[in-house]
């Protein structure tokens, strides 16, 4: 394992400054690395996008210009007729090197600019991509019944296995940003041989200090915001019908996972499903997953960084944390041309295969 705090404008590691640090490659062998091997370069706000609300913020309040999205239209069935709609581009030229699993996070879709800031990345290094919306979200609304949450195997599991028999002798990896990432981790626990490598940037870890820390008067806003768009996915639902009563009532996310997430998707309570739901304890008890590369900013407003900062103390096997002191929740926009976070998903997922 291994571990990248940044203090100030260099990281330190484990086993004293990076450039001694020691890691444990993917295959478990010691060797002497830096972090600008695995792509993690010390981490400088550009701006004047400084601190981590305008970090977070950045891609909403100046979204950048990308080409039309082209992506190809892919449906996964799933029980009962429903179905998950993924999005499909390929690089020009040669065969993808290998195929990326990307997630959005909570109240995203495929289409969201940061997913498909990343999406271009990757093609632009010779991935090829998949792009999912999660239940009911983005175009993928009248597919399926119902909404998505921070384990939702039943719909990953399908997901993967789908992703594995297209990708064909290529590596399959995954990229999921914020609760994507959270979806991801929970099913790969439940199945560690889903992809050959992960990427998770900003994902929450423990779903109830989460829910403490959006709940909180500094981030009243952002919670509103990201209410409002439940709310409007669940209504979006044709057979919203019996969840209409229950939302009147709902003022916070943890309100709304307890009316509706929770319920929906076989938990006794919200409590129950914050603590079954967060992949921390697992992960710190050894669960398996295929390599995994946790990228998540120490000022992040939303999803306090201790959750990942207390498991990178318990070094679980193929888990790497990268910990800058600055980028928000999401953002990382750096100096330089591209997105810092993207830039280091890329190189760590070429190193897990591609």
């Amino acid at each position: 394992m291994l571990i990248w705090i940044q203090v100030a404008d260099r990281w330190s590691g484990e086993g004293g400054s990076m450039g001694a640090a020691e890691r444990v490659d993917l295959h478990g062998q010691h060797k002497l690395s830096n972090c600008a091997t695995a792509g993690c370069v010390p981490f400088q706000q550009r701006w004047p996008w400084i601190g981590p609300d305008l970090q977070t913020l950045r891609d909403t309040l100046r979204p950048q210009r990308l080409p039309p999205d082209r992506g190809v239209p892919l449906l996964v069935p799933m029980a009962r007729g429903d179905q998950l709609l993924m999005l499909a581009e390929q690089p020009a030229g040669p065969p993808p090197r290998a195929w990326v699993l990307l997630v959005h996070g909570l109240g995203g879709d495929s289409g969201r600019p940061g997913v498909r800031r990343l999406a271009q990345a990757l093609l632009a290094a010779g991935f090829g991509v998949w792009r999912l919306n999660l239940r009911g979200a983005g175009a993928g609304r009248a597919l399926a019944a119902g909404t998505y949450a921070a384990a939702c195997n039943s719909d990953l599991l399908p997901v993967l296995a789908a992703a594995r028999q297209r990708a064909g002798d290529r590596p399959l990896l995954g990229v999921g940003l914020s609760l994507g990432g959270t979806v991801l981790l929970n099913a790969l626990l439940a199945c560690p041989d889903g992809l050959d490598g992960l990427a998770c940037v900003s994902s929450p870890l423990d779903l109830a200090a989460c829910s403490r820390q959006i709940d909180s008067p500094r981030n009243l806003l952002y919670q509103r915001v990201l209410l409002a768009g439940l709310i409007r996915l669940t209504l979006a639902d044709p057979r919203a019908q019996p969840c209409r009563e229950a939302l009147g009532a709902v003022r916070s996310i943890r309100q709304f996972d307890a009316a509706i997430t929770a319920p929906r998707w076989g938990y006794r309570s919200v409590e129950h499903y914050y603590r079954q739901a967060s992949p921390l304890l697992a992960l710190g008890g050894g669960g398996a997953v295929p390599p995994t590369l946790l990228l998540h900013a120490q000022d992040d407003p939303w999803v306090p960084a201790a959750a990942v900062l207390g498991l990178a103390t318990q070094a679980p096997p193929r888990i790497n944390v990268c910990l800058p002191a600055h980028g928000g929740h999401n953002g990382f926009h750096g100096r330089g041309g591209a997105n810092w976070a993207d830039s280091c998903v890329v190189e760590w997922l070429a190193r897990c295969g591609g």
